[in-house]
């Protein structure tokens, strides 16, 4: 399905993205030096403008040296200040028509500073990753910085031998000349540009399961000491995997790789078929067993299906958070139910002055937001039914992957499922702040059968 495009700036980030165009493809050459932290790079941009035509656009660009701004192969006039790269072309570009952009730059890249702290390109130290949600793909690379915006990407990366590149999609080639390694990944899927997600580091490789044929491969990269305490704690993604494509259809993706970073980090980070936790996450004992499902889903519900602009967040982090209490369900913990409750006691002793349809910059990462998102759709499932439940969430992943949704149009995808109308449950749940009731499901759920444990296997050096 195409993206829909939205109308206007993001009301959360206005100075980030430009709805005036879109882009298609980006084709990044990167070199990256650890040691200095030296970033240089040249992306080709092909884009479509809108229905006016441009005579100037923008871009998202950190602080870096401009080396050379190409249109369509000539020089325009630019300006590139307080990230922002500012263009117009020799002559105006018709409404509709194709353009390329190319772009050359240089610099010590650093994250960008938000309200959360500091987002995109993160320097470790023996490595680098980027962590981008929700505006910090602009640390790193210019690009068309809006959620909805979603094109295909290749990647080359070159590096010192000594490490590893690790990045969402294909690895087309690895090629080695003299002390460097050049990584090509190419990943056709539409991907939102805060998804684009990477890594470099000293890794050992595993593959998790031996997924047959047609099966999902699943790669683990790690610092090998790390290796036991990882053969358990993500020993079950496979078995994620086999559920979620039951009940959320098949996985959108043609791989899915988890990175484990020797850092810790605050929270695991989700990219299009990539996951990155710190190494606070593996503890040999499944301790964060709950966010691998977490990560996983967004696969389908973030990241295949993503929102059209930020104020639809509970549709990318209300799904992954039910998601995690279906895997519990599933797998033999508790059930969803039991879930639900303890959420809903959790937010009934907060503050209510959180609207889940619209919750401001302020609040979307808030973890009621989370909370509220899976309660909203426990509601949903006890008033639909698991049958109609699960068929409308195998639906609104089909019906809208590759694209971009808002939260009208998914309850409006709801409804088409529902015996009864819907509206009251979504004006209590997504529209005010105040907490409805707990919803109850009318028959307890069996757990899922037993399934093999799925062990790493053939852990050899990447």
């Amino acid at each position: 399905m195409s993206v829909q495009q939205t109308v206007g700036s993001d009301p959360y980030f206005p100075a980030n993205g430009d709805p005036r165009y879109r882009v298609h493809r980006y084709e990044l050459a990167l070199d990256y030096r650890p040691g200095p932290n030296r970033l240089s790079g040249t992306a080709r941009l092909n884009a479509i403008a809108g229905r006016a035509p441009l005579t100037e656009f923008q871009l998202n660009l950190a602080d870096f040296r401009i080396g050379r701004v190409r249109v369509d192969g000539k020089a325009p006039h630019y300006t590139h200040r307080g990230g922002r790269l500012r263009i117009r072309p020799p002559k105006p570009i018709r409404a509709g028509a194709a353009f390329t952009v190319e772009v050359h730059w240089s610099g010590n890249p650093k994250p960008v500073t938000s309200p959360w702290g500091e987002l995109g390109w993160e320097e470790l130290e023996d490595g680098a990753l980027v962590a981008s949600q929700p505006i910090g793909a602009p640390s790193w690379y210019p690009c068309n910085d809006r959620p909805a915006d979603k094109a295909s990407y290749q990647i080359s990366i070159t590096t010192p031998s000594a490490y590893s590149v690790v990045a969402g999609g294909r690895l087309l080639t690895r090629t080695t000349k003299a002390s460097t390694t050049t990584w090509v990944y190419e990943q056709a899927a539409p991907t939102s540009s805060y998804l684009v997600g990477l890594s470099i580091g000293k890794y050992q490789t595993v593959l998790l399961g031996d997924p047959g044929l047609g099966g999902v491969p699943q790669t683990g990269h790690l610092p090998a000491h790390l290796l036991a305490a990882f053969s358990r704690d993500f020993a079950r993604q496979p078995a994620m995997m086999e559920l979620f494509e039951q009940i959320f259809g098949p996985y959108p993706f043609g791989e899915y790789a988890v990175v484990v970073t020797e850092e810790e980090l605050d929270v695991p980070v989700e990219a299009q078929g990539l996951s990155l936790f710190g190494a606070n996450h593996v503890d040999g004992a499944r301790g964060s067993e709950r966010l691998v499902a977490h990560e996983l889903a967004h696969q389908w519900f973030g990241n295949s299906v993503s929102i059209a602009d930020w104020r639809h967040i509970w549709l990318n982090e209300g799904f992954a958070k039910y998601a995690e209490w279906l895997w519990s369900e599933r797998s033999g913990g508790r059930t969803a139910q039991q879930l639900a409750a303890l959420a809903h006691r959790k937010l009934s002793g907060q503050p209510k002055d959180l609207v889940l349809s619209d919750p401001g910059r302020k609040l979307m990462f808030d973890d009621r937001l989370y909370e509220r998102g899976g309660l909203t759709l426990h509601a949903l499932r006890c008033a639909m039914g698991d049958d109609a439940f699960f068929r409308m969430l195998r639906g609104w992943a089909a019906l809208h992957r590759g694209g971009a949704v808002t939260t009208a149009a998914f309850t409006a995808h709801a409804a088409r499922y529902s015996a009864e109308p819907l509206d009251d449950l979504f004006g209590a749940w997504l529209r005010t702040a105040k907490l409805p009731p707990l919803p109850t499901l009318a028959v307890p759920v069996a757990p899922m059968p037993a399934r093999p444990t799925y062990p790493p296997t053939n852990a050899d050096s990447a």
